[in-house]
């Protein structure tokens, strides 16, 4: 009976036999054989893998670029906003050739002048009236509007300023220097000249209302006063007589009272009202008439522009050697509102009635 070999312990290195060894290289080179074959195998299945790979590859990255590439979009339509356009400027040139700009109709405008005020009024542009000069008294709702004071010494620049005015209307009475001064403030001054006929008064109507925007309504007032001075025209032209007026402006010196010209105003409405000026020789806006040329001037009418100063009819009809003077003699002496003959505004009309109907009271009847 053989004996069953001893099994080693755990850790202790067994020699074996030499013929086992020998059992063992050949099963090992058999080993070996198997192997170089699995790894010619794999060496050729390397290569020809290999011999595909980059272009493979590079199909893959060029997928991966073109998805990662954007994608051009389109150009979006290019928003381009417009300038605000810049309002176009109003351009206007008063009396004197000085230019005014304006970008909107003004809103607040001062009136330095019984003339221009009265006008404003008139032509429906009351309501953009901030301000007036103390001698501006018409129409009555004019009063309400704030006083800037007197013009006449110095320039009431801060009460001016204070109003903030986009518009200032000055008359012929206004002098240049005036207008400098304001203009020097950074203020639009416009000047207007008096008018010499009642065309020259439309006109004058026209371009305030053109200026203040009111080119709507100025038509109508015009119409309105063209068909009262016709009126009075047909009245009186068919008249046989044709009396002789003097007007008086200031009668403070009997004996060389101040009276109007020919080639003014109130001299073109006593010819149109049916009269002839008695001072018809004398020139100017303001001229002296000597009591004894009066005398012999001998009118059959006397109007007394200064009676709201107090002159009164019983003070002239008392005068030395007036009497013997016809208007005095028949009772024709009159007070006369001088602001009616002497504001060149739309009450010139007014005047030219209110005359007429003293000169040729049986027409007016």
């Amino acid at each position: 009976m053989k004996s069953t070999p001893p099994v080693p312990a755990a850790g202790v290195f067994v020699l074996m036999p030499r013929r086992e060894i020998q059992n063992d290289d050949a099963y090992l080179e058999k080993k070996m054989k198997k192997f170089g074959k699995l790894l010619t195998l794999i060496v050729f299945f390397a290569l020809v893998l290999s011999a595909c790979a980059p272009a493979a590859a590079l199909d893959e990255v060029t997928e991966e670029v073109a998805a990662e590439e954007p994608v051009a979009e389109e150009p979006a339509e290019e928003v381009v906003e417009e300038a605000e356009a810049e309002p176009e400027m109003m351009v206007f040139y008063d009396d004197m050739e000085n230019m005014l700009e304006f970008a909107e109709y003004p809103e607040t405008i001062v009136s330095i002048a019984p003339s221009t005020l009265e006008i404003l009024f008139a032509v429906g542009a009351g309501d953009q009236v901030v301000g007036r000069d103390e001698y501006s008294a018409y129409p009555e709702e004019a009063m309400e509007v704030v006083s800037i004071g007197s013009l006449y010494g110095d320039l009431p620049a801060e009460a001016i300023l204070a109003l903030e005015p986009d518009l200032i209307l000055a008359a012929q009475t206004i002098s240049p220097e005036t207008v400098t001064a304001l203009q020097d403030l950074g203020l639009q001054v416009y000047w207007q000249q008096n008018p010499e006929t009642f065309e020259d008064l439309y006109e004058n109507l026209r371009d305030i209302a053109a200026l203040t925007g009111n080119q709507d309504m100025v038509e109508a007032v015009i119409e309105d006063l063209e068909a009262r001075v016709t009126a009075v025209e047909e009245a009186v032209s068919g008249t046989e007589t044709t009396p002789t007026v003097f007007y008086e402006l200031d009668g403070t010196d009997p004996s060389n009272p101040w009276t109007t010209g020919s080639g003014t105003f109130i001299d073109y409405i006593m010819t149109m009202a049916g009269g002839v000026n008695a001072a018809a020789d004398l020139q100017g806006d303001y001229a002296q008439m000597s009591a004894e040329a009066l005398i012999v001037a001998d009118p059959d009418v006397i109007l007394l522009g200064d009676a709201i100063f107090g002159t009164t009819v019983e003070s002239v009809t008392a005068r030395a050697g007036w009497e013997v003077i016809t208007a005095v003699q028949n009772g024709e002496v009159y007070p006369f509102n001088p602001d009616i003959l002497s504001i060149p505004g739309p009450r010139l009309v007014e005047g030219l009635e209110e005359m007429a109907k003293l000169l040729h009271p049986d027409l007016f009847k």
